[in-house]
């Protein structure tokens, strides 16, 4: 059994480190609830483990990040679940439609042009393979130095700038000709799109919490949400792209479904 101390001890470690975990853990999966399953078993092994959780938080972030990696490694097929030919089958197989986003008010109509920009980028890099996912993840949207990124990934940092090389290459070559944020004169256009995306289920209205439904920026939306300053520019630059998504918002309950697993004891038993 394990003391109340250490419990004490482990409670601060979920608050400081769940967003930066579930950011991870929902770029790797494209899904809330697999998300949360994943984030809820990383700080139940952290826990565990807890001898050996660095003192200093960044430290700790990577020791996180290598257990989410390892568990999304024996939970996420060797394959992706989602090709480049079925994100442009979603998106891209019907004609545009610009009446959809024209009907909207303002706020709604800058939502789900926002919603669509980010679901679209993080289907993207899930058309990509577990290992070459979580290096393009760790560099372009955890924005881990190398060594770090390595480290969180447990392999070598030679082998994690092979396997970023390869994301970015393949992110590169499906963005390049196709999406306006790449390119202003690509034809793949959100406003175009939205109405096909609502119409797959790609992405709901703001109202009904489903799909997509990635974190509502803390600032108004802008032009939805292409920068910190919401600029919605081209940025042409992919790596400046991804990493100016805003992270993802866990699920409400989730912070106090795992302190609440920590705190009631459930933890304790190995």
């Amino acid at each position: 059994m394990l003391s109340k101390g250490r419990r004490d001890r482990f409670k601060p470690v979920i608050g400081q480190h769940l967003r930066r975990v579930y950011n991870f853990c929902f770029r790797m999966t494209l899904d809330h609830g697999r998300a949360a399953r994943v984030v809820e078993e990383v700080f139940h092994r952290a826990y565990l483990g807890g001898d050996d959780l660095p003192e200093e938080a960044p430290r700790a972030e990577l020791w996180l990040l290598h257990i989410a990696n390892h568990v999304l490694e024996k939970r996420l097929p060797r394959t992706p679940e989602v090709s480049f030919d079925v994100l442009d089958e979603t998106l891209r197989s019907e004609a545009t439609r610009t009446d959809v986003v024209r009907s909207l008010t303002d706020p709604q109509r800058d939502f789900l042009l926002w919603e669509l920009k980010q679901g679209c980028m993080t289907s993207v890099i899930n058309c990509l393979s577990p290992g070459e996912r979580a290096a393009f993840v760790a560099a372009q949207v955890m924005r881990l130095p190398d060594d770090d990124a390595a480290k969180a990934l447990g392999v070598t940092v030679s082998a994690y700038k092979v396997r970023l090389s390869r994301a970015r290459q393949k992110v590169g070559d499906y963005l390049a000709p196709r999406c306006e944020h790449v390119d202003p004169m690509n034809p793949c256009r959100c406003p175009a799109r939205v109405g096909t995306a609502l119409k797959k289920g790609f992405i709901s209205p703001a109202s009904t919490g489903n799909m997509v439904q990635l974190r509502k920026p803390a600032q108004p939306y802008g032009r939805y949400g292409a920068s910190p300053d919401g600029d919605d520019a081209p940025q042409r630059d992919v790596a400046a792209i991804y990493g100016n998504l805003p992270e993802p918002e866990p699920p409400a309950d989730l912070l106090d479904k795992i302190v609440g697993n920590l705190e009631s004891g459930a933890w304790d038993k190995k």
